[in-house]
Formats: C-alpha cells, sequence, structure tokens
C-alpha cells in the first residue's frame, strides 16, 4: 500500500480525518496535541492520485469509473479575475484529490465552504485534467499571440451531425473518479467556486464498468457489447509519450510543454437498429471478435492488425471497410483513447434511448486525430450505426507544480 504525504495547511479538522476518530485521534483532540504533528502528515493513500507533477492527472492515470466533462465560457474580461480563479480551483483541486474538504469552516452563521455531500468519502482516484480552447484567445486577457498554430476547431467531417450545445468552450476540466457522488461534488464546487467568473457550457457524464465488477482489469466494453481501447499505444514507454502524446519545447508552444491536445466527441449509438444486426454482421462490422476482442482472423485480443490476412476463399479475414482496419490505418498514427459511455434517457424526437460514447482522445497533435477520424468518416462501416453530435477541441496544460496554479505557463 503506497504512502503519500498530505500538503501542507493542514487543520485541525484534517488531522481528525486522517485519524478516523481512532483512539488516538480522540486522545490527540482530547489534550489538544494534535497541534504537535508535523505538517506533512503521512496516511494511508492508496486511493489517492497526484494533483502535482509532471503532467496533469486523468491522462496516464488507469481509467475510473466515472467520468463528468464540463465545459465553461467565461463571462468575465479581466484577465486578474481569470487568473485568480484559476488559483482557488487550484487550492480545491489539490484539496479534493487528497480527499480533504474545500474548507474548514463550520460556523452555523455562513454557508459551509463545502458543500458536504462527499464528507466521510475516499478520494477515489479523483483526478482533475484542466484544458483550454481555441476562444480563450479572442483578445479579451492578451495571450492572442499565444495560441498554438494547432490549436483551431477541428473540421467537420463526413456524416457529422453536430448540436451547438455539444460543442465548444473556453476552458475545460474532465473529473473522473471511481464514486460518481465524489464526481459530482468536484464538480458542483468548481462551478461554485467559478459563479461569477465562468458559466457551464455543456456537461457529459459518462462511466464504464467498474472496477468491483470487473476485477481482471480487462478492456472495457462500449454500449454496442464490443472492447474499446485495446489498439492504445503503450504509453509505458517514453518515447511514446513523447512522438505521441505530450507535447514538447520543440512544437514552438513553450506554455504548452508536458501539455496535450483532448479531443472531445459525442458520438450517439443507434442501439434499436444495432440490436436488430445478426452477430456475424456485428463483428465484420467491428472487424472484432465480440467475445474475445480479438481481431477478425486472429484468436487474441492484443494480436497484431493485418487487413491483408486471407481466409481460405479468398476474401479479407478482416474486412477493409470494418472500424477496426479503417481505424488502424498504416499503422504509424497513434492517439490515446480514454472513452466512456453515456446515457441521457430518451431521445425526444425518436423515442429511443439516447446514449452512446462519450469519445476523449489525448494527443501531440491534432492532426493525429484528424488523420483517422477522416478515414473513418469516409470508409467506417460502423457510421451505419452512429451519429456524432458534439465537437470540441482543448489544449491541456501541462503538469501543475507546487506552489503553482492551473495554466500558469499561460498567464506567466
Amino acid at each position: 500500500m503506497s504512502m503519500k504525504p498530505i500538503q501542507e495547511g493542514v487543520t485541525r479538522r484534517d488531522v481528525l480525518k486522517v485519524a478516523g476518530l481512532t483512539s488516538l485521534g480522540a486522545a490527540l483532540y482530547a489534550s489538544g496535541l494534535e497541534k504537535f504533528l508535523p505538517r506533512t502528515l503521512t496516511v494511508e493513500a492508496s486511493d489517492q492520485e497526484p494533483f502535482y507533477g509532471t503532467y496533469q492527472a486523468g491522462i496516464l492515470t488507469p481509467p475510473q469509473n466515472h467520468v463528468q466533462v464540463v465545459a465553461f465560457d467565461i463571462k468575465t474580461d479581466r484577465r486578474d479575475e481569470l487568473v485568480d480563479l484559476l488559483k482557488r480551483w487550484t487550492r480545491l483541486c489539490a484539496r479534493l484529490a487528497a480527499g480533504l474538504p474545500y474548507g474548514d469552516s463550520e460556523s452555523r452563521y455562513v454557508p459551509p465552504e463545502d458543500t458536504g455531500e462527499a464528507d466521510g468519502l475516499s478520494a477515489g482516484h479523483l483526478t482533475f485534467t484542466f484544458g483550454c480552447g481555441p476562444s480563450l484567445f479572442d483578445g479579451r486577457f492578451g495571450i492572442r499571440h499565444k495560441r498554438p498554430d494547432a490549436l483551431k476547431p477541428l473540421p467537420t467531417f463526413d456524416l457529422d451531425r453536430l448540436d451547438e450545445k455539444w460543442s465548444g468552450g473556453d476552458l475545460v476540466v474532465q473529473v473522473c473518479g471511481d464514486d460518481a457522488q465524489v464526481v459530482f461534488h468536484a464538480i458542483r464546487n468548481l462551478v461554485r467556486v467559478g459563479r461569477g467568473t465562468v458559466a457551464m457550457r455543456w456537461s457529459q457524464a459518462g462511466f464504464q464498468r467498474s472496477k468491483a465488477a470487473d476485477a481482471s482489469g480487462g478492456t472495457p466494453r462500449n454500449l454496442f457489447g464490443f472492447k474499446d481501447g485495446t489498439g492504445n499505444p503503450d504509453v509505458s514507454k517514453k518515447q511514446v509519450r513523447k512522438d505521441s502524446l505530450f507535447c514538447q519545447w520543440q512544437d514552438g508552444t513553450p506554455w504548452l510543454t508536458n501539455g496535450s491536445f483532448l479531443v472531445v466527441r459525442r458520438i450517439q449509438m443507434h442501439l434499436e437498429v444495432w440490436d436488430r444486426t445478426i452477430l456475424k454482421e456485428q463483428e465484420r462490422t467491428f472487424g472484432r471478435e465480440r467475445a474475445s476482442g480479438a481481431p477478425l482472423g486472429s484468436t487474441d485480443e492484443f494480436a497484431s492488425v493485418t487487413p491483408a490476412k486471407r481466409q481460405a476463399r479468398g476474401e479479407a479475414a478482416l474486412p477493409v471497410d470494418s472500424h477496426t482496419a479503417v481505424a488502424h490505418g498504416d499503422g504509424k498514427t497513434a492517439i490515446l483513447r480514454r472513452s466512456y459511455s453515456y446515457q441521457d434517457g430518451i431521445d425526444e424526437k425518436t423515442g429511443a434511448l439516447d446514449a452512446g460514447l462519450l469519445f476523449l482522445s489525448y494527443q501531440r497533435s491534432p492532426k493525429q486525430f484528424i488523420e483517422i477520424q477522416r478515414r473513418l468518416a469516409a470508409q467506417d462501416r460502423l457510421n451505419e450505426y452512429i451519429t456524432h453530435r458534439g465537437s470540441a477541441i482543448f489544449a491541456c496544460f501541462g503538469g501543475i507544480s507546487k506552489g503553482g496554479y492551473i495554466g500558469d505557463a499561460l498567464f506567466a
């Protein structure tokens, strides 16, 4: 079990929370000796993810059970007000990621600093990942000259049916965690602290199979029943992270070093149509066996994708227009997919389930996603069963250092 230090600024309430009101904690409280404890208390923290580091958490972090992505519009044109909010958000996120409440006020005569619905709950591997959209560089904050050339709205792809209410945004935060209430608490308090400076533009929650339901940690399945994420690059390798995932200072945007571009796509899945499709056709559409996740013509989920492999009658074992074959292409372009499923009730127009894929991908350059998506839009036989409804792109900041704040390199 890992041991992690709690940040400086620990309060009396934090000491008791860490001690869990055990006999030791109660004794310390009664005697007043807790004030003599070191300011860097070491506690069991196996369910905590570090907020500070070289990269923002929530990118390389193993996917948690729940996600909520929120895009914000900024309601002020004052740079100092925006920077102040980012500093307050930094303090909030650091505390919540450590399993601590936002504030320590317990007066009954003022609104509590923390909304309280996560009291007594663990951190649940809570992570925050912040980024900014192209519209942040419109001249309001004196940073127009710092906009990366690659940070511009994504092109409209063939068959897109985008809805403005699921697109764009000045700022974004991806909040992930293993408990839905902990994630909601984080979003609620971010919105509360930002009230008057920012307003929510859109918000989308997502889920995947829980760790409790699949202790093996296998590849999660999407709502079509197929494994999703098998072809992700091996980001444990430093060179892969450098080449495919994180921006480098040589890219020409120093403030974005160790950051990454996030693409968000809200993809509606037409489940009723899919459910009437025979399994053989479903597998040829994906290019994989549903049960094992293996590419057609193979038996191993992680087998190499070889569209040219032939069956006895000469046809390709893996159809060239299958989702796997088209997405793979020549295998030279890789992105890190971190997608979740979503379910938003009923489609008012059709009466069908409004459900699908909250597609999230990280890449060093948007060109990586654009290249793959252009192929998919033109050739993927899965297009018969899906519709892209939302689209947004953000430049996610590099990691946050202790003493710094979210996006500080951009506003330096």
